[in-house]
């Protein structure tokens, strides 16, 4: 009987940890989302302006100043309260956030004693990779190919306007690191 009931305790355990790491993922994702929006931002206004406009495309010209709102957000759709924010970090030399996260929820009354109030933690980190390549001699004020992972891009600064890029996933690809 006893077995029975620590294996139980051990999946209530198992279960909020799981909970947890999910809160984590999608926290961190929403943050480096947020910081591929704002670098979506800031290429479109750059294009045409800026003869320095190509740097975006590295994927670490964003300021970030979103980046915890918006893990917060996630992790408060499920269940979770961020600690200590969005932290900026570099893996692989791609840009990202770590971010940890505890549950609000705890693992639940079971035989072992604490187990009532304790709460689930987890970390996770996501990057913003980019996705595009050019000639190394591009001249930014001249029309150019992007190759962003197999499909071509081609922009004009002296006729861009903001619809003429694809979709952020075209650009730059956001996912979990670790």
């Amino acid at each position: 009987m006893f077995a029975a009931f620590a294996f139980f305790v051990f999946a209530q355990a198992a279960s909020a940890r799981n909970g947890a790491q999910s809160a984590a993922d999608a926290a961190a994702l929403a943050a480096a989302r947020d910081s591929r929006d704002e670098l979506m931002t800031g290429l479109q206004g750059a294009i045409g302006h800026d003869d320095h406009w190509l740097d975006w495309l590295k994927g670490d010209q964003f300021r970030g100043t979103g980046a915890t709102a918006a893990a917060e957000r996630l992790a408060g759709d499920n269940d979770a309260t961020v600690t200590g924010g969005a932290v900026p970090i570099t893996v692989n030399g791609y840009p990202g956030y770590r971010v940890a996260i505890e549950t609000r929820y705890t693992v639940g009354k079971s035989i072992i004693p604490g187990t009532a109030t304790r709460h689930a933690k987890a970390h996770a980190t996501a990057v913003i990779e980019p996705r595009c390549t050019f000639a190394q001699d591009a001249d930014p004020k001249k029309p150019l190919q992007l190759n962003c992972g197999g499909q071509l891009v081609n922009i004009d600064p002296s006729s861009f306007h903001s619809g003429d890029l694809p979709d952020a996933s075209v650009l730059f690809s956001v996912h979990l690191a670790e």
